[in-house]
């Protein structure tokens, strides 16, 4: 009986000895073996069926997908000793769990050493430039004002250029920092979720905004009123072409048709001169002659020979 039990005691250890020999690594996960507390062999980043050494050997498993790092908000001074908010995220992974596994152990290990990186090298881009680096709206040249504080709104003042060539140098900081203390871990992605001002620059920033644009709509203003001139000048001078040569040709009209009235006028007398002068005496009596018309002439008169 006691035989028994012994061969059961001892199935019962192979088969937990057993079922200890293997381990399982997702498509989620990869893996390293520890053997007191001491990482050995290669780590295990494909998905698969594994073995290790039962109770001596331990497996310790991390995220092989792309984790999420938050900063938090920090006020930071430019280089001509302005204050503002920046408010950052990026993403990361673990590229080698061995040496992250050394150097950072977990991944909470990792999240406070990538707060010292990041943020350090926000700190130092941002501090390393003057406002008007940072403050961009977009791409787009709205004159040739200069401004210390630039052309933005207070929740969302770095875009365009300025944004990608802000991040591109904290990138380069960061894959450099990482390289030299060798954490096994990579940032993938890296953007600047808010910036905002700092209260007493967001005051001043918006005065500002308020007279740039001011001077921009003068400027266009003057423009038009410029354009406007021009155009008035241009109209008055076809204007005074149109007039010019529409009188030409009124008054050769009128030269043409005077000359033809005077040879009708010529002919009709040469035809009959009597009764042109008799026509002509009747329009001088029409014209002179009225009901309150006194002429003093004598007997002889000839303005009235034919009222005899």
């Amino acid at each position: 009986m006691k035989k028994q039990n012994y061969i059961l005691i001892a199935i019962v250890i192979f088969l937990i000895a057993l079922l200890n020999s293997f381990f399982i690594v997702n498509e989620r996960e990869q893996a390293i073996i520890t053997q007191f507390g001491k990482p050995i062999g290669d780590a295990k980043v494909e998905s698969g069926l594994y073995f290790k050494t039962p109770f001596v050997q331990t497996v310790l498993k991390f995220d092989k997908r792309i984790l999420e790092w938050d900063g938090a908000a920090n006020e930071i001074p430019t280089k001509d000793n302005k204050y503002i908010f920046v408010d950052t995220f990026a993403r990361w992974k673990i590229t080698n769990p061995l040496q992250f596994y050394k150097s950072a152990r977990n991944e909470m290990l990792a999240q406070s050493r990538l707060d010292d990186i990041i943020d350090g090298a926000v700190r130092d881009e941002i501090s390393n430039r003057f406002m008007s680096e940072i403050v961009r709206s977009t791409d787009r040249e709205m004159g040739v004002y200069d401004s210390e504080l630039g052309n933005n709104n207070s929740d969302e003042i770095i875009k365009g250029g300025a944004r990608k060539a802000i991040i591109a140098s904290i990138l380069i900081s960061v894959d450099s920092k990482l390289e030299e203390l060798n954490l096994g871990i990579s940032v993938v992605d890296f953007q600047i979720k808010r910036m905002s001002y700092n209260r007493q620059v967001q005051d001043k920033l918006f005065n500002r905004m308020i007279s740039e644009q001011n001077m921009i709509a003068e400027k266009y203003r003057a423009q038009g009123e410029g354009k406007k001139q021009e155009i008035l000048g241009i109209q008055k001078q076809k204007e005074k072409e149109i007039l010019s040569e529409a009188y030409k040709k009124s008054q050769k009209i009128r030269g043409e048709a005077d000359a033809k009235a005077i040879k009708i006028y010529a002919d009709s007398y040469n035809q009959d001169p009597k009764l042109y002068e008799f026509i002509r005496s009747l329009d001088a009596y029409e014209k002179v002659l009225d009901s309150s018309t006194k002429l003093i002439l004598s007997t002889d008169s000839k303005f009235l020979k034919y009222l005899k």
